[in-house]
């Protein structure tokens, strides 16, 4: 069994990161022990240097080595996509465990809240996903729009054409944050993904800070909305149609 960790909007900073759920977070993602974390953005609130260093100290006490992290809209204010290459490396990165592979791809622009993939990028994801490994994708902004989050706005101006792209790819699987609920949507054979905010107190209406767990298993596919806590809800428990 391989099992995915993914969390999202940390929004470091004095005024929106609550420390002590922060710390029930990294105790209870420990406690899992995951094969892999992924992190879809807004690791910080302003992408400012003391944000970036706080956040790249609370990631490295996840313990797990292989890791997938993605700008959002906030990391890339204030020039802060060069502060996130200094601390966690390439904004767009492909990684590959037992029979998984994650492509993470930065979806933010500079000082601009709406999400923007490019087809210039289109290629390079092609190319990481000729594999015969389960396919996860994952990026910052939601590629389709989220119940709950009121009017629609900052979905990629390129969602479409991404969608087909992962459709085309045969994607298993989409992780994504941005709008802090957490939510699925099952599109053809693909699971879209949405993390609420894991650590957070931007968190909207009736919803609670949150992360999700995959668990990848012999054709099931199993996802958890898990509390910080550490108390989980399974959400899907989906068996995949074997061949022959």
């Amino acid at each position: 069994m391989t099992r995915i960790v993914h969390l999202s909007d940390l929004h470091v900073s004095g005024a929106h990161f609550l420390s002590g759920v922060a710390e029930s977070v990294i105790q209870s993602v420990n406690e899992i022990a995951p094969d892999i974390v992924v992190v879809t953005g807004d690791l910080t609130q302003n992408g400012s240097y003391p944000e970036f260093a706080s956040a790249k100290e609370w990631i490295d006490r996840i313990d797990c080595e292989s890791k997938v992290i993605v700008p959002g809209n906030h990391d890339s204010r204030n020039v802060g996509y060069l502060l996130f290459e200094d601390f966690f490396g390439a904004r767009s990165s492909s990684l590959s465990y037992s029979d998984v592979t994650v492509v993470g791809v930065d979806s933010s622009q500079p000082d601009i809240d709406d999400g923007h993939i490019g087809r210039e990028k289109y290629g390079w994801i092609a190319e990481n996903f000729e594999t015969s490994d389960l396919k996860v994708f994952a990026l910052h902004h939601h590629l389709i729009p989220v119940p709950m989050t009121g009017r629609e706005e900052q979905i990629p101006v390129d969602s479409g054409d991404v969608l087909e792209l992962l459709d085309r790819c045969d994607v298993d699987l989409v992780l994504c944050g941005h709008r802090h609920v957490p939510y699925v949507w099952r599109l053809n054979d693909m699971f879209v993904v949405n993390a609420g905010t894991a650590c957070s107190n931007k968190i909207k209406a009736r919803t609670a800070q949150c992360y999700n767990l995959i668990e990848i298993d012999d054709g099931t596919l199993r996802i958890y909305r898990v509390l910080p806590s550490g108390e989980q809800e399974l959400v899907v428990d989906f068996i995949a149609e074997k061949e022959g």
